[in-house]
């Protein structure tokens, strides 16, 4: 199985031909538009399997299945939290797309926003993958929160799910050599905080973990692609 997870920077209806070269089974895509409400026919026939979450038609959450794929959306309960999307896969496993906003919170922002959603689903998280835009890295963590980044990684990992990135490249938490994304496009400014979690016991071996390079993907989003293969 392979997955990507990428932030698009909106117009996906324009750039979704640069991930087919990857032919993966699961896209789940950051501020895309909703292919329903959308006019351009090659971005509708495209995307015939999806769900997709948002408020603004252009720019929400989706996730895209290959064809062969069967799934489902669990509609699990965000609790108002922006944004995220569960589905069954092949009834298999759950995958649980990520886009933490700002969702004008004054205190469960970004990371406090998944902090709430696993709060409400932890117990149903027993066999999954984890992907998307977090807006979050451990440099970033306050002293006086109880939902850090730091606690979210630790919470995911007393209930047996790591990050795959940082097992796959033996890195710790706020020290990782690969940037996600490029603020703003500009190389001065790089970031890490999009990431792919998944439980141990289903998904234990990684194939392949990459990085999109600046060189190849900055004309297309300030964030780079993560494709991962189990």
């Amino acid at each position: 199985m392979r997955l990507i997870t990428w932030n698009c920077n909106g117009a996906f209806r324009k750039k979704f031909h640069q991930l087919e070269k990857f032919d993966a089974d699961i896209l789940i895509i950051q501020e895309c538009e909703d292919p329903k409400r959308c006019t351009n026919d090659e971005y509708i026939n495209w995307s015939k399997g999806y769900l997709w979450t948002g408020e603004n038609k252009n720019k929400g959450l989706a996730i895209f299945f290959k064809n062969e794929i069967i799934f489902k959306d669990n509609g699990w309960d965000t609790g108002g939290n922006k944004y995220f999307i569960s589905a069954k896969v092949n009834d298999e496993f759950d995958v649980i797309a990520v886009w933490n906003h700002y969702a004008n919170s004054p205190n469960f922002r970004y990371i406090g926003q998944f902090w709430k959603y696993l709060q409400l689903n932890k117990s149903l998280m027993g066999s999954c993958v984890i992907a998307g835009d977090f807006n979050s890295n451990k440099i970033w963590d306050e002293w006086d929160r109880w939902w850090n980044h730091s606690d979210v990684v630790r919470e995911l990992n007393e209930i047996g799910i790591r990050s795959l990135y940082h097992e796959y490249f033996n890195e710790a938490q706020g020290e990782e050599k690969i940037p996600t994304l490029f603020l703003q496009r500009n190389i001065q400014k790089p970031y890490h905080i999009d990431y792919a979690f998944a439980t141990e016991k289903n998904f234990s071996k990684i194939k392949m973990l990459e990085i999109g390079k600046k060189e190849q993907w900055l004309e297309w989003s300030d964030h780079m692609p993560v494709v991962i293969e189990f």
